[in-house]
């Protein structure tokens, strides 16, 4: 498997008010042409990733109306998966480019979440939960604190554990100017932010967000000269897991995410201690930490462990969501799993300004929809 990533595009990520989805999707969409010198004509198929305009804007028919804002009337489709939209329709595409249905295929990833109250928006991302949690009256933040909960005791790990992971991603998000919360916090402020959901305070959660984000993917048989060493995408793989977490084994772990993984790697013909840096699915603190056990790269209970030994910091010897993750560049959900993806392009293309990684040789994108049910793993090198 080689697809190459021709172009990359992203906007702001925060509060934009002044701005549709639909300018959105197409300043993001704009870049990524750009980047790749090519046209919208140029284009064969656009895949669109968004989970909430249904659900809050009452538009589901996004691939025409995206398609008719950068004049495009090839095929446009709309492809949800919750969180995991994102990394959806960049393995849809990549899939689509290797069936050689089309040559050339470009990936918007959008959502809009910022113009309605905080409860609209916590009641719609439930609809990728559980029926029986729902009734219950859980959330998101609920049900990862659930699984931080047992975590802690299982490992007997402290809050401040937890809030290490923050801190790092906000030192990453502070040299993004694109980031949401670009600064710096202290382990201080996490724990002394309101409680959510215990033990999760308000700056152990990602925001809610606006933005876009966007690829132009294409075979690699039609790659020209003019692309001498573009970022390539050597492994795809998603898995799931059950949607209730009442019928999880262990709470502790990603099995979804395992899943993805060990089928990534073998499609790559690599191991875990092949990634030189990850972006990861922390849409919560503990997230990030079972992501890192579930991909390999810490044993079991000891994912913890990476921030607080400064291993996962720009400097470090696994260099974890350079971009400042879905805690602080921020996370529109259909948006992130596809940024996910153009942090690593960029990274491997040396065009990450001051959170440039010296180690960008294969980096991986991990994302997940709801509370793991679905994961998406996609492995990239130059």
């Amino acid at each position: 498997m080689k697809i190459a990533v021709l172009g990359t595009g992203v906007t702001k990520f925060g509060e934009i008010w002044e701005k549709s989805l639909a300018d959105l999707a197409k300043e993001a969409a704009r870049q990524a042409l750009d980047d790749a010198n090519i046209e919208i004509s140029d284009i064969d198929a656009i895949f669109i990733a968004n989970m909430l305009a249904g659900e809050i804007e009452n538009q589901v028919h996004l691939g025409s109306l995206i398609g008719e804002e950068l004049g495009f009337n090839g095929p446009a489709i709309r492809i949800e998966g919750a969180c995991a939209s994102g990394g959806m329709a960049v393995r849809n595409a990549v899939l689509s480019l290797l069936s050689g249905e089309y040559r050339r295929i470009l990936v918007i990833g959008v959502e809009k979440m910022t113009d309605y109250q905080s409860d609209q928006i916590g009641e719609a991302l439930m609809a990728a939960a559980d029926e029986e949690e729902r009734v219950a009256g859980l959330t998101f933040p609920s049900l990862f604190a659930l699984m931080a909960k047992v975590y802690m005791d299982k490992y007997k790990i402290k809050r401040s554990d937890l809030a290490q992971v923050s801190v790092k991603n906000h030192f990453h998000a502070s040299l993004n100017p694109k980031a949401q919360f670009p600064f710096q916090i202290t382990i201080e402020q996490v724990l002394q932010s309101p409680m959510v959901a215990d033990p999760l305070h308000l700056f152990d959660c990602s925001p809610i967000s606006d933005g876009a984000s966007a690829l132009v993917l294409a075979n690699m048989n039609y790659v020209s000269q003019v692309y001498p060493c573009p970022a390539t995408i050597i492994a795809s793989a998603q898995s799931s897991d059950t949607l209730s977490l009442t019928k999880r084994k262990d709470l502790t772990r990603l099995i979804s995410v395992e899943k993805a993984a060990k089928k990534a790697y073998q499609t790559a013909s690599i191991g875990p201690k092949d990634i030189d840096f990850v972006e990861v699915h922390d849409c919560f603190t503990i997230a990030e930490i079972m992501a890192l056990e579930a991909l390999g790269f810490y044993q079991q209970g000891e994912g913890w462990q990476g921030a607080v030994k400064k291993e996962t910091y720009l400097e470090g010897k696994l260099p974890v969501n350079l971009s400042g993750g879905l805690k602080a560049f921020g996370h529109p959900v259909g948006a992130t799993g596809v940024k996910q993806v153009v942090e690593i392009a960029d990274q491997l293309r040396d065009r990450a300004g001051k959170r440039q990684t010296s180690k960008a040789r294969i980096g991986l994108a991990e994302n997940i929809g709801g509370a793991g049910g679905s994961a998406v793993i996609h492995i990239l090198t130059n």
